[in-house]
């Protein structure tokens, strides 16, 4: 396979998750603000933010950048700050867990590149990053 054609799948399969994961961003608080109305918890506020949520998203964002040899997917928070949700190999598609800013851990998690990998990961993916811990 062509390698650029390669990495301009794996930089389409890694928006795509980066999309996923906003999306499990959205879901969850929705459902955080669902579950203090159950509990009829400040009614008029938590009604006032699922419509916001639904109308507008999250306050945050998940994106990423191009490395020499990785994309590295970054999420920002609604106070600005931002944090390496993980490393995505520009030319293989190996996920990696973040060791740092800088670069990934050892093992890769999941390969991006490789379809069952991919399809698990847009249905399974948490805007936390619980899946790339090892179990």
């Amino acid at each position: 396979m062509n390698t650029t054609l390669n990495a301009e799948k794996v930089a389409d399969y890694t928006l795509m998750l980066c999309d996923a994961l906003y999306m499990d961003l959205k879901n969850q608080q929705i459902r955080l603000h669902q579950r203090s109305l159950s509990h009829e918890i400040n009614m008029d506020y938590h009604r006032k933010r699922i419509e916001e949520i639904t109308n507008h998203g999250p306050d945050a964002e998940f994106f990423f950048r191009t490395g020499k040899r990785y994309y590295k997917l970054i999420m920002r928070d609604s106070g600005g700050q931002k944090s390496v949700h993980a490393f995505i190999d520009r030319e293989t598609g190996d996920v990696y867990k973040p060791a740092s800013w800088k670069g990934p851990v050892k093992d890769a998690r999941y390969c991006i590149a490789n379809e069952y990998d991919r399809e698990w990961l847009y249905q399974n993916a948490d805007w936390a990053g619980k899946y790339l811990y090892l179990t």
